[in-house]
């Protein structure tokens, strides 16, 4: 199987309204190809307005999420074709890594295994990320000889922090999903064997929420975290305003059950979504 299809490079199936999509090259443990990244991005775009979703999950077949780059495909390949070949091919990977960043829906990375070097890009695109316990996170450019480019520099000092990013990068060893819980590369870690019950437990509890509200909040906080605190404040008020137009209905019916029915207690969960107009 070392020669795919491009539709066979990523696969999903949809189920209680989370779209479970998968990098499908376990031989190759799963790295990103020009027709893997070519997939991915019409898998988003068939996926993202469908109806009967509501989470979007990315996760890999065999015993990795998302190795990298495919040093043959995307690099050598590439570099012996010339400029244009590579430009394209970084327009392509880095494409769909961006409509993911903003994409409609919510979005959890469940990392089963190996994730390395480009592989941040996509982990950094998903609101949420589980990993298994036992998962390999690793920026090994270092021992290659060269540094950590495509985003990943950015990724990893943007979700752990200086000290950490510097070790990270400079050393070159692997953490394990515990380690990168603790650093926050992902929001946690998990027992492999519960980490898709727990990424599921995640993705309900997401679906109960305000798909608009939801919408707001993902990109609400991508954009402050590059604003001042004043341009950040201007711009939440006003994406506010906003959101209150749109859908007016969902804030006056969570304001009826939370004053007038005293049914909706908003510390302790979503106001019941089936008694909206």
């Amino acid at each position: 199987m070392s020669d795919r299809a491009q539709d066979d490079t990523v696969t999903y199936v949809v189920e209680n309204r989370i779209a479970w999509v998968s990098f499908n090259r376990p031989e190759k443990r799963n790295c990103q190809s020009p027709r893997l990244n070519r997939r991915m991005m019409q898998v988003l775009e068939e996926l993202e307005f469908r109806e009967d979703v509501g989470v979007l999950v990315l996760t890999g077949e065999g015993s990795a999420w998302c190795a990298g780059m495919d040093l043959k495909e995307y690099f050598r390949e590439n570099e012996e074709k010339g400029l244009g070949a590579v430009r394209k091919a970084q327009r392509e990977a880095y494409g769909w890594w961006e409509r993911l960043r903003w994409y409609e829906k919510p979005t959890i990375a469940m990392v089963n295994g190996w994730c390395f070097g480009g592989a941040y890009g996509p982990l950094f695109s998903c609101d949420l990320a589980v990993a298994a316990e036992d998962a390999q996170f690793g920026l090994s450019e270092i021992n290659w000889g060269i540094l950590p480019g495509g985003g990943a520099s950015k990724v990893i000092v943007e979700l752990t922090g200086f000290r950490n990013a510097m070790y990270h990068a400079m050393m070159g060893e692997n953490v394990d999903g515990r380690k990168a819980a603790e650093w926050g590369l992902v929001n946690e870690a998990v027992p492999a064997d519960r980490l898709k019950a727990r990424v599921t437990e995640i993705a309900q509890v997401l679906l109960g929420k305000n798909a608009h509200a939801l919408r707001g909040t993902k990109w609400a906080i991508r954009r402050v975290s590059e604003m001042t605190f004043d341009n950040s404040m201007d711009y939440l008020v006003r994406t506010q305003e906003a959101a209150n137009f749109f859908d007016s209905e969902g804030r006056k019916e969570a304001t009826r059950q939370f004053i007038d029915d005293k049914t909706f207690k908003p510390g302790l969960g979503a106001y019941d979504l089936s008694k909206q107009r």
